[in-house]
């Protein structure tokens, strides 16, 4: 996919959206219900591109990742809107912004509120990512929950080769409304950026990281109070403390320094470069 500076359907369709910049990305200065509201404006009641919208999240680690992986910068950039899934930057953008972010937007939370839209517009869901027994139960909670909402089809994310572009042109030709890709960081972003080009029928594609999970029941969110106070990655280490605990101890320091330091006073409207 074509970086969003040089790629004139991607500023069009997002040129409404105001943004700041913050720890070196451009962000969209939306709350929860106007990410939603955008993303079902996107398809309904037509669509309104010929490619799909790639819509991101990013976070403090993916900050620090993006300033010291320059391919993972570049896919990043190449996003048509990025959305702050992060409480530290939410707080430290009403410092440095005089029009801060207004909320986090966390995937696991925007699902939800994007499931009952579609589902009284009649939209359509397609689910690829996590393992096939964690897809699976991501799934069938997502039917539990919303009983009307149309999911076309579903799919793991271990697929590679041949394999993987099969399942691209079966995911194209079904046609969803909205691709959720659980791959994580930089996997789901790379595969946006190789096959977006052979999903024309798809109307937006959103990366979702961990979402699957937490739609299944096999992780628990944070609890309410250490989300709003920016704890979440603690909660997570207390989980996981073997996979996570060097990742935070190497990433929060330096999103912390790029929040503080690689930010702009002013702000930023839509139609600028990420």
């Amino acid at each position: 996919m074509l970086e969003r500076r040089v790629n004139p359907v991607g500023r069009a369709a997002t040129a409404s959206v105001p943004r700041i910049t913050l720890g070196g990305l451009r962000l969209a200065v939306l709350d929860l219900e106007q990410t939603a509201n955008f993303m079902i404006d996107m398809v309904f009641p037509q669509r309104r591109l010929n490619r799909p919208l790639y819509l991101t999240s990013a976070n403090g680690e993916v900050l620090a990742r993006c300033s010291t992986e320059p391919m993972t910068d570049r896919l990043f950039r190449a996003a048509d809107l990025i959305n702050a899934d992060g409480q530290p930057l939410v707080t430290v953008s009403r410092f440095r912004s005089k029009t801060p972010l207004p909320e986090r937007v966390a995937t696991t939370d925007l699902f939800h509120v994007v499931a009952r839209k579609a589902q009284a517009a009649g939209l359509t869901f397609y689910m690829l990512g996590a393992d096939d027994a964690e897809n699976a139960a991501a799934v069938a909670s997502v039917r539990e929950q919303y009983p009307d909402l149309k999911i076309v089809g579903r799919c793991h994310g271990f697929l590679r080769g041949e394999a993987l572009r099969a399942k691209v042109a079966e995911i194209n030709a079904l046609a969803p409304d909205y691709l959720w890709v659980a791959l994580g960081v930089p996997y789901e972003q790379a595969f946006v950026e190789e096959y977006t080009p052979n999903l024309s029928n798809v109307g937006v594609i959103k990366t979702s990281g961990g979402l699957f999970n937490f739609l299944s029941g096999s992780r628990v969110r944070a609890p309410r109070w250490m989300q709003h106070a920016g704890l979440e990655w603690a909660w997570r280490i207390w989980l996981e403390p073997r996979r996570l605990f060097w990742r935070y101890l190497t990433t929060n320091p330096r999103a912390l320094y790029l929040l503080l330091n690689r930010g702009r006073s002013t702000d930023i409207g839509g139609t600028h470069n990420q």
